[in-house]
């Protein structure tokens, strides 16, 4: 295992015009699980090559524990990777697919033996070792594949590219919770990229959120759920994603249009990659800002006070294990998640609470502050 360091790396495709990772600078630590998460396109595979060597970054330097290896090939870098489709020796068996890095790295037979052994029953494959991988239906060539990057147990890391595209999806939750185990057991440092935020909350030890080629914020999957630092990740994570609703602060008041919903609390968050930045308690001025809070927490009907807001009932959304209750507030769309078999009705008025704690201010995307109650007013 190694720590995997990043010094202003970035990667243009185009001379620089662009950006498909934008200048970096992160450290992946040694022996830690985690999960590499953003939408197509934001530079996931892109920064995953970089580490392999697959891809020599445009700009900045990387390094595995002291050893430097921006211009080290892939094969000097002692890393496992598994791709997002199987890479596999179609006429070989699943056995000889499994043993092959080892045997090319000149392992002991025996030894060979006892690891694809191990690995092929904690991934369920002792029942095809001996078919020809050709055989295998795509989702079973791809447990395979994976198993390929963990037989080694000598690797700095392991690179996993959205590995269970192509895995039926009853046999997923295994496959991850198979993932979990073997890293507690081989102590790999593990980056897995996935744009499935439910394959990304349940598998890592700590979230890495890429939007548009950068970091925007990493953390514990509860930390990112409950306290976003960045509106794109309350918008990307959550099932559905944050609301938000544009405001305006007026002489320390948050108000939409002429409602006044709350008084606004300057808190200084810290960056994906430096130090809390922006503005403290008590200071931020006045101007447009943007509500976040997140269905879970948004509260419907009973007297108005403390922080929220009168809305629209604009329907119900029948969930089975909840509701989901639709509102409009000036125009925009607020989701309230509510236990099953609420009774609100379609075109009422109702009061929306929005708990101090759990409702944040954001500006240019960045979280910036808080909303609390007016002079101390009732409680959410």
């Amino acid at each position: 295992m190694a720590d995997i360091r990043l010094e202003g790396v970035g990667h243009s495709y185009d001379g620089g015009r662009t950006w498909a990772l934008r200048p970096t600078t992160w450290t992946w630590r040694g022996a830690r699980a985690y999960a590499l998460l953003g939408p197509s396109g934001c530079g996931k595979t892109t920064l995953l090559n970089i580490i392999s060597g697959l891809l020599t970054p445009t700009v900045g330097r990387i390094w595995f524990d002291d050893r430097e290896v921006t211009g080290v090939p892939t094969a000097g870098r002692n890393i496992a990777q598994v791709f997002q489709f199987p890479v596999l020796y179609e006429e070989m068996s699943v056995y000889d697919n499994l043993a092959f890095p080892l045997r090319n790295r000149r392992v002991p037979a025996e030894e060979v033996r006892r690891r694809v052994l191990r690995v092929s029953a904690m991934l369920g494959l002792d029942d095809v070792l001996r078919r020809k991988a050709r055989r295998l239906d795509p989702g079973r060539k791809q447990i395979v594949s994976l198993g390929r990057g963990l037989v080694r147990e000598q690797v700095a890391a392991v690179l996993l590219d959205e590995p269970l595209t192509v895995v039926d999806p009853a046999l997923k939750w295994t496959l991850r919770s198979k993932l979990k185990e073997i890293h507690r057991d081989t102590g790999h440092t593990l980056v897995y990229v996935t744009h499935d935020q439910t394959e990304a909350l349940t598998f890592a030890d700590e979230v890495v959120v890429l939007n548009d080629g950068e970091i925007v914020q990493a953390g514990e999957p509860a930390e990112l759920f409950l306290s976003p630092a960045h509106e794109f990740v309350g918008h990307f994570i959550g099932s559905p994603g944050m609301n938000v609703l544009p405001a305006e602060i007026v002489g320390g008041v948050v108000r939409i249009g002429r409602r006044e919903v709350g008084t606004a609390v300057g808190t200084a968050v810290g960056t994906a990659v430096g130090p809390a930045v922006g503005p403290v308690a008590g200071e931020l001025p006045p101007g447009p800002v943007r509500i976040g809070v997140r269905p879970e927490f948004v509260r419907v009907g009973g007297p108005s006070g403390g922080p929220g807001v009168d809305a629209r009932v604009t329907g119900i959304d029948r969930m089975g294990s909840h509701d989901l209750v639709r509102a409009e507030v000036g125009g925009h769309p607020v989701i309230a998640r509510t236990e099953a078999g609420s009774s609100w009705t379609p075109g009422t008025v109702e009061f929306l609470h929005f708990p101090a704690d759990r409702t944040f201010l954001f500006r240019d995307a960045v979280r910036c502050g808080s909303l609390a109650p007016l002079d101390g007013r009732g409680q959410a």
